[in-house]
């Protein structure tokens, strides 16, 4: 039963119909920029980016996921990983998302800070308008790079690569969602769950804003990078000079030399100001 839903969540066809009935109509009724087209600019890019990443590179990934799951079963004893199944699953649910979301923190800030890294994640930022289409705008080496992160604690305390497959499900679902261009009002969760409102000025042409979090914000919070103003960022995007078609963004990272000193800028937003 679980393979069969997976597989149904994995077809392009359905995934994009599940998505597009999902979160269209929310993006039409609480937009976070009202004069956003549902066609925009370069929708037919991400158009492509998301038929790749279902038709070829989600199937990499996983696999890839799987024989590094046995390769770390080899490195950490059977006895740590038998403890580990011993405690009640509550336990090992709020161990596993803590230390997968100090690892993805950790791990996309360093994917802002190292050029060699940016250039494999610059591909995500690219996106000039954010929606639910354009969350899937990105690289499959960066992609793996994610994923394996987000990941790497359950693969070492021992969770079934079916558990595994399901919350990396769950987490690319809320990463839609958090591109997506909706602003619901938020309260006090706004610190316990990632927002669109939130994750939209991530994605400022400064590569240093902050807000890595993924999940939770919490992260950003204890470790000074939570930024979160009241308005709309007005542009998005990156400094650096991108091709605009799919085939180019996947080329990029390979012949594009990056110079740190031109691409960061620290003064782009006043924070103080805000």
């Amino acid at each position: 039963m679980f393979e069969q839903v997976i597989s149904y969540l994995l077809n392009p066809v359905t995934s994009f119909l599940y998505l597009l009935v999902i979160f269209t109509p929310i993006e039409m009724l609480f937009p976070a920029k009202q004069k956003q087209r549902f066609f925009r600019a370069e929708w037919r890019t991400d158009i492509c980016f998301f038929l790749g990443q279902y038709l070829l590179w989600i199937g990499f990934v996983f696999m890839t996921l799987a024989h590094f799951e046995q390769w770390v079963g080899t490195i950490f004893p059977s006895s740590f990983r038998e403890h580990v199944a011993q405690l009640p699953f509550v336990y090992q649910f709020i161990g596993f998302v803590l230390l997968s979301d100090f690892l993805i923190y950790w791990g996309h800030r360093l994917q802002h800070k190292s050029d060699f890294l940016w250039k494999f994640h610059s591909i995500h930022h690219t996106a000039k308008e954010l929606d639910w289409l354009a969350a899937h705008r990105e690289h499959p080496l960066d992609a793996l790079y994610t994923i394996g992160l987000i990941n790497l604690p359950a693969i070492i305390l021992g969770f079934p690569l079916q558990a595994i497959a399901a919350f990396t499900l769950f987490r690319g679902i809320w990463a839609i969602y958090i591109h997506s261009n909706i602003k619901l009002p938020m309260g006090p969760l706004g610190i316990i769950f990632g927002s669109p409102q939130i994750h939209h000025w991530h994605h400022v042409k400064d590569r240093d804003v902050g807000n890595y979090a993924n999940l939770c914000p919490l992260m950003d919070v204890l470790f000074g990078t939570h930024y979160c103003p009241k308005h709309v960022p007005e542009e998005l995007g990156v400094k650096e000079e991108h091709s605009n078609n799919y085939i180019g963004h996947l080329l990029y990272p390979f012949y594009f030399k990056n110079n740190s000193k031109k691409y960061h800028n620290k003064d782009l937003i006043n924070k103080k100001s805000s």
